[in-house]
């Protein structure tokens, strides 16, 4: 049951007081590349997808996609146990993981427009391929893969790669898309007002369920779900909290607590629709715009991970109680990062390493 107005306050005022020490985290292995290194992909067990490109002599060239490569890395050790073209090449939106049939599922641009691809996880070998409209992002499970463009949302079947079901709704503009169980949350903003929220959809059929965060926020910087629940890093924590935990959080708080500048991490449910209370919330204090700009998101297995330069901090994504921060070598200097089970994969330009971090 969500907390009462009361204990939220105070669990949010707890957590800014909780001391820790940071340490560095640890690398099992880095992997260096002559080519350029532009997507990564890590799941709970097994191996990583690395997706490279060779950029044209001066940087040039005709299409608006590349040729890229895939690459299938050994977990342990960082071995590369093939490199086979890709379909699917380097810009404008980008997805990989893994599909059910024990294959690799990619999806992005590619010379003949945006693409699907299924390859085999045994030899590199293209399965299957499909064309699909121009999307921004993507996110790539067994059962279904899920797609924001800025007039739609869609999910395509990971081992068909068919459409399954696509959202759009007049007046709004979408942004970003993670998943929760049965739901997919989304980030949009209302075309008039230019305000963003975040809504839920039924994964299976793409319906709209709820309002989540309504769009009354100024920007939302990122979203971050697992099964547990959603974490929005928004920016007027004020208009997100339900009015009888504002008040509380208002009568509660010092001047000095309230003149604190920056976004918000504010955690919900999976099922919790606008006006319910928080899980937990707390501001996080930036010295200028520019370093809100280095803060994201992410999470796995109930854990919360926040990335703000090269300083990963850890939280459980129930309570926001804090468990640690690690000083991640590169982490500043990202191409991509992704957590999966107390494994940090990192993509820097031409290398990849993986890091231990608290499962």
């Amino acid at each position: 049951m969500p907390a009462s107005p009361e204990s939220d306050v105070h669990l949010w005022r707890a957590l800014a007081t909780i001391p820790h020490m940071t340490k560095t985290a640890r690398r099992r292995w880095s992997r260096d590349f002559t080519s350029e290194v532009d997507g990564i992909a890590i799941s709970a067990s097994g191996p990583l997808l690395v997706h490279l490109y060779d950029p044209p002599a001066g940087d040039r060239w005709i299409d608006e996609a590349i040729p890229g490569k895939l690459a299938l890395l050994d977990r342990a050790s960082g071995e590369v146990k093939w490199t086979s073209p890709c379909e699917v090449g380097y810009g404008r939106g980008f997805g990989a993981g893994f599909g059910r049939k024990g294959d690799a599922v990619v999806l992005g641009p590619s010379t003949q427009g945006h693409r699907i691809v299924r390859m085999s996880l045994e030899t590199g070998e293209l399965i299957a391929a499909a064309s699909m409209p121009t999307f921004d992002a993507a996110s790539v499970a067994p059962d279904l893969c899920i797609v924001a463009a800025l007039d739609r949302i869609a999910a395509y079947d990971s081992e068909t790669l068919k459409e399954v079901w696509k959202y759009s709704r007049e007046g709004e503009r979408y942004h970003h898309a993670v998943r929760s169980g049965d739901r997919v949350f989304v980030s949009y903003s209302v075309r008039a007002t230019k305000k963003r929220g975040v809504l839920a959809l039924n994964v299976k059929k793409g319906k709209f369920e709820a309002v989540v965060v309504a769009p009354k926020q100024p920007a939302i910087h990122d979203l971050a779900a697992d099964d547990r629940g959603v974490i929005v890093l928004l920016d007027d924590l004020e208009a997100a909290l339900p009015r009888e935990v504002l008040l509380g959080y208002l009568s509660q708080s010092s001047d000095e607590d309230l003149s604190v500048r920056g976004p918000s991490l504010f955690a919900l449910e999976p099922g919790a629709s606008d006006g319910d209370a928080p899980l937990w919330f707390e501001r996080i204090a930036v010295a200028d715009a520019d370093e809100v700009g280095e803060i994201a998101i992410s999470a796995d297995s109930g854990k919360l991970y926040v990335v703000r330069g090269a300083l990963l901090e850890v939280r459980d994504a129930l309570t926001g109680r804090q468990l640690g921060d690690w000083a991640v070598p590169g982490l500043d200097e990202r191409v991509g990062w992704q957590v999966a089970q107390g494994a940090g994969l990192l993509a820097e330009e031409t290398r990849v390493s993986v890091f231990e971090l608290p499962a």
